[in-house]
């Protein structure tokens, strides 16, 4: 079986990697449990996911050729399923050029303060640069004001902006959220959304400040060790970063609070003791010199894919209208060989993350092929790549859609269900802000379980999977787990603690397939509900995401 794997990764290599695997190493055992049989819906998910989250793909990294052979293995199951093809140039993949950016060298930073002489700052001491996504070479030369959170939300009672003009200046923010009450409202204010509303203010660039109301961000000590890692976003022609991380003010560095004491002067105690309280409340500070900031960034070009397959609308009115049924296909591939590990285990399989969402996309393609009936709205099954490099995959299909964007009428997003018990419940995250939600609730219901709100509002996974890329372009979305009761608490808090992101997370688990077919079946109810009804789905009225990103249909 494992040879099998191995030929179709060559089949569908590039012939200069093709040439350097023409004489493989002996294939390691796979990873899986015993086989048994199973019914054939049952069994049909579980194949899938014996391929995907094999050995063999090397837990399937974003811009590797082991990535690649996954998305051809997707391809191949969406002809299959009888979709027809929606990448590039008639084909199932949309080719997404990616590039990998990481600070190269210490930079500099020089304080002048109004009256006095001008101060380098001292790089692993008082900052660390950070890299910019559109530029090798980032120089500012301006004033600095402090801006708390970096937050304007005045409906909700609170601005950072209040009263400050930062027009051609440096803000510098917290990395904390200022504590608003809902949270994914809470986790919708990220730091590129800061970015963006410091572009959108006049602002030239952006610093952090660590240690001080940071959250759950790495402290200063931490991140010297990690400053110049690698982050990844699509390219543009040029091939410069094009993707969240390019659409705002570049964030040129991190201050330790050593750091910002030298900038803010007599200001910072403050400031200082402002961030020690339980809700820090900070007031706007000008600081009272200019900063001169020069920083590298270094650059190394990738490809990847998305793969798109569409079953046509059959009516003529709505046909048109695009329901898109998402899941990421990409893992974190091997994690580095740490001192001591020896022939330690270091393939990030991603069974349940996201070979499993993956095989749900697959399965509900084939159960609409199956129906006899086709949907009236057109329906897109989309397997993006570099999920967990931020989002990327499904960010460039949002900004680069093989359909018209304003055809797109819902996502339903499928990523990491836990299938480790039978649920007695589940929580669908996003339903109540559109009118998504009866719908939702009539699929759950018709699984024999009810809706249970988010279990872990402060991981903030609203924002954290695919789905929330279309968000962001207005369109109303919502992607579902498994909830929480009975056995599921602890099998899926246990699976967070113990092999999420690690290697464990592979067949050896305790998968149970039934209730796979059971999360395919929800989710095929929503899609299909959704594709067949009269109207398009909307925004609630006055929902904060259906405001904030003012989509085509928002009210």
């Amino acid at each position: 079986m494992i040879h099998a794997f191995r030929l179709l990764a060559a089949l569908t290599l590039p012939a200069a990697a093709l040439a350097q695997t023409a004489a493989p190493a002996p294939a390691p055992a796979p990873k899986a449990g015993p086989i048994a049989p199973l019914p054939a819906d049952q069994a049909a998910m579980r194949a899938h996911v014996l391929f995907l989250a094999s050995d063999a793909l090397k837990g399937r990294e974003a811009g590797t050729a082991d990535y690649d052979v996954a998305a051809a293995y997707v391809a191949a199951q969406f002809s299959a399923a009888g979709l027809r093809p929606a990448g590039d140039a008639g084909g199932y993949l949309q080719k997404v050029p990616l590039v990998t950016y990481r600070a190269a060298g210490e930079g500099s930073l020089t304080w002048t303060p109004a009256r006095g002489a001008a101060t380098p700052l001292v790089f692993g001491k008082d900052y660390l640069p950070l890299a910019n996504a559109r530029a090798a070479a980032t120089t500012l030369d301006a004033p600095v004001v402090f801006v708390g959170h970096g937050v304007s939300a005045p409906k909700l009672g609170h601005d950072d902006y209040k009263g400050v003009d930062v027009k051609g200046k440096i803000v510098a923010f917290v990395g904390a959220s200022p504590g608003l009450g809902d949270g994914e409202i809470e986790a919708s204010f990220t730091r590129d959304a800061r970015l963006r509303e410091a572009q959108r203010r006049g602002a030239v660039g952006a610093i952090g400040i660590a240690d001080l109301a940071s959250g759950r961000a790495p402290g200063f000590a931490a991140s010297v060790t990690r400053w110049d890692r690698p982050a990844m976003t699509w390219a543009t022609p040029d091939g410069a970063g094009g993707g969240p991380a390019a659409r705002g003010v570049p964030m040129v560095a991190m201050l330790s609070k050593e750091g910002a004491a030298k900038l803010f002067g007599p200001a910072w105690a403050a400031i200082a003791a402002a961030g020690e309280r339980g809700k820090p409340r900070f007031r706007p500070v000008v600081a009272a010199g200019r900063l001169a900031v020069a920083t590298k960034t270094a650059f190394a070009p990738a490809t990847s894919s998305n793969v798109v397959g569409v079953i046509p609308g059959a009516d003529p009115q709505v046909g048109k209208e695009v329901v898109v049924l998402s899941a990421h296909l990409d893992h974190i591939g091997v994690s580095p060989a740490k001192e001591g590990d020896g022939e330690g285990d270091r393939i990030n399989n991603g069974a349940l993350d996201n070979a499993i969402g993956i095989a749900s996309l697959i399965e509900e393609a084939k159960r609409f092929a199956a129906a006899g009936k086709p949907p009236r709205r057109t329906v897109m099954f989309l397997a993006v790549t570099a999920e967990e490099k931020g989002l990327i995959g499904a960010d460039y299909f949002a900004q680069h859609p093989t359909v018209p964007l304003d055809t797109i009428v819902a996502d339903v997003n499928l990523d990491m269900p836990v299938l480790l018990y039978r649920f007695e419940d589940m929580t669908v995250f996003g339903a109540e802000r559109s009118t998504l939600g009866p719908i939702v609730r009539r699929a759950v219901n018709s699984a024999g379980v009810g809706l249970t709100p988010d279990g872990n509002p402060e991981e903030a996974f609203f924002v954290r999977s695919d789905h929330y890329r279309f968000v962001e372009r207005g369109i109303p979305s919502v992607f579902l787990w498994p909830g929480q009761k009975g056995a599921g608490a602890a099998a899926f808090q246990g699976f967070l603690k113990t092999c999420y992101h690690k290697p464990c997370d592979d067949l050896t688990q305790p998968i149970l397939w039934d209730q796979g077919v059971r999360f395919v079946d929800v989710n095929y109810r929503i899609a299909r509900e959704i594709a067949d009804a009269d109207q398009r789905p909307v925004w609630n009225r006055g929902d904060w995401f259906g405001t904030l990103y003012k989509g085509p249909m928002a009210k």
